[in-house]
């Protein structure tokens, strides 16, 4: 009785084992920091929260939208976004086309959104 309780024991810890890995495996927030890592395009959004912001990594650079709802003609959508960096020290390198680039990324998703980008990038974008 005990050896079959003992089994059911393990096969019950396999089973939490399993899962804790797979929720790991695909958490976006994991993601978003291997495509940091490796320098590589990821747009992290929770499109059903308006609240949250967005994050997108390119370039090995992490960036931050944040939403801000509005009406258009037919229907309330995002119509603003505000970009920043938290370490606004490391964006040497990057240049204005990439600003472009992740625009037209954000655009794709938010049609309607007027983008803002804050200090220092603003300062690249207006030249």
């Amino acid at each position: 009785m005990i050896v079959i309780l003992f089994r059911f024991l393990v096969v019950i810890a396999m089973i939490v084992l399993i899962y804790t890995a797979y929720k790991y495996i695909v958490n976006p927030k994991r993601k978003l920091e291997v495509a940091q890592e490796k320098s590589e395009f990821y747009f992290l959004d929770y499109n059903d929260n308006i609240k949250k912001n967005f994050f997108i990594t390119y370039k090995g650079f992490i960036f931050e939208g944040e939403k801000y709802l509005g009406t258009t003609e037919d229907a309330f959508e995002v119509i603003n976004i505000v970009m920043h960096t938290r370490n606004p020290e490391k964006l040497k390198g990057f240049e204005r086309k990439d600003i472009y680039f992740l625009e037209e990324e954000i655009l794709i998703r938010y049609p309607h959104a007027e983008i803002e980008w804050k200090y220092p990038i603003n300062k690249l974008h207006l030249k």
